[in-house]
C-alpha cells in the first residue's frame, strides 16, 4: 500500500443565517456564496465526509482511507474505542450575528435518541469583534419545570452565564452545558463526530422565505446540566509557554504550541493527531516529505507518523485522543 502522509482536506463551507465574511479571508480563499458560518475542516458526518484536497490521495475521502489503513491512520487505541469512526468533527465558525441558544446531549442520551455520538466540544477564540460575546453556562439554578416555563415566556436566554471574549481565550462545553456563542467571534472548534443539537432560543429570527428555526423544547429538558458553576472559562494559556494543554477529556485532548524557527514535535502514541494553523505559516517535515501548513488550514497526521520537525512563526492548535 502506498505509505500514509499529512492531509489536507477540502473544506466544506456552511451557509447559515448568522454567518458572515471572515472564514474565507481567514483562510485567504473565495467566498462562493454569502454567510459562510462554518468551514467544516475535517468530518465524517454522512453526507460531509471530507475529500483530500491534495498529495498522492487527493480526491479519497476520510472513510476510504479508513477503512484501507484502520490503525494506521486513526490508532490502535481509537479502533479499539471507535472502530473505523473518525470520532471528532474540526471546524472554524465565524459568527456575524448570535447563533441560537443550545445544548447537546452526551453519549448515552444521543445513542438512545439518535444512534450518534453526543456531543462535547471546545472553542479556541481566533479573533473577536469589540464587546464580543461568549454564552456558556447558567446564571441561576433551575429545575428541569422552570425551564421550560421560562422558555415559554421568553426569558430563558436571560439565566445564560456571559463572558467576555478575547483571542485566546478557551471554553470547554462538556454535553449538557447550554451554550451560544456571540456576534464579533471568529473561533476554532474542536467537537466530537457529531451534528445532534437542541435548539432552544433562536431570537424568533426568520429565514428568506419568513421561516422560523425549529426549536426543541422538550429534548433539550433532559439534555440540560441544571448545574451552576462559580466559573465556566477555561485558565487562558500561557503566553510564554509554547506547548501549553488548553483542554483533557475523555474525548479528545486539545492544546496550543507556538512555532518560532525550528523545533521537533512528538506526536501521541496510538492516535491520530489533528493540527489547526491559527495563525501564521509552518512546513512540517516527517520522514519521507513535506508538507506546509498556512493560517486558516488544518491538517489530519496518520498515527504512523510519531513525529516531525517544525519549520516557521505560527500558533498552532493539536488534537488528539
Amino acid at each position: 500500500m502506498t505509505e500514509l502522509e499529512p492531509l489536507k482536506f477540502v473544506p466544506y463551507l456552511k451557509s447559515v443565517i448568522w454567518g458572515g465574511d471572515k472564514i474565507c479571508q481567514f483562510k485567504g480563499i473565495d467566498q462562493p456564496e454569502p454567510n459562510i458560518g462554518e468551514s467544516w475542516e475535517i468530518s465524517a458526518v454522512p453526507g460531509h465526509e471530507s475529500v483530500v484536497s491534495e498529495g498522492v490521495f487527493k480526491g479519497c475521502t476520510l472513510n476510504e482511507l479508513i477503512s484501507q489503513y484502520g490503525s494506521d491512520l486513526l490508532g490502535e487505541k481509537v479502533v479499539k474505542r471507535y472502530g473505523n469512526t473518525f470520532p471528532l468533527l474540526i471546524k472554524f465558525i465565524d459568527a456575524r450575528d448570535n447563533l441560537s441558544v443550545q445544548v447537546h446531549p452526551d453519549d448515552e442520551l444521543a445513542r438512545k435518541r439518535h444512534d450518534s455520538l453526543g456531543k462535547t466540544e471546545m472553542w479556541y477564540i481566533i479573533d473577536t469583534d469589540r464587546d464580543a460575546k461568549i454564552y456558556a453556562g447558567l446564571n441561576i439554578a433551575m429545575t428541569p419545570e422552570q425551564y421550560v416555563s421560562r422558555v415559554a415566556s421568553g426569558t430563558f436566554a436571560e439565566t445564560l452565564a456571559c463572558h467576555d471574549s478575547h483571542p485566546g481565550d478557551v471554553f470547554f462545553l462538556p454535553a449538557g452545558r447550554v451554550h451560544a456563542i456571540g456576534a464579533g467571534n471568529l473561533l476554532a472548534e474542536i467537537q466530537e463526530s457529531s451534528d445532534v443539537t437542541y435548539r432552544i432560543y433562536d431570537y424568533d429570527r426568520r429565514d428568506a422565505q419568513g421561516n422560523t428555526r425549529e426549536l426543541h423544547t422538550e429534548l433539550a429538558k433532559d439534555a440540560i446540566d441544571y448545574t451552576v458553576r462559580d466559573d465556566y472559562k477555561s485558565p487562558r494559556p500561557d503566553d510564554t509557554s509554547t506547548d501549553c494543554e488548553l483542554v483533557r477529556c475523555e474525548h479528545f485532548t486539545t492544546r496550543r504550541v507556538l512555532v518560532d524557527g525550528t523545533c521537533d514535535i512528538d506526536l501521541t502514541p496510538d492516535s491520530f493527531s489533528v493540527i489547526m494553523c491559527v495563525d501564521g505559516s509552518i512546513v512540517m517535515e516527517y520522514e519521507q516529505g513535506s508538507l506546509n501548513l498556512d493560517r486558516g488550514n488544518t491538517a489530519l497526521i496518520p498515527a504512523v507518523i510519531k513525529q516531525m520537525k517544525l519549520r516557521g512563526k505560527a500558533t498552532l492548535l493539536v488534537s488528539h485522543l
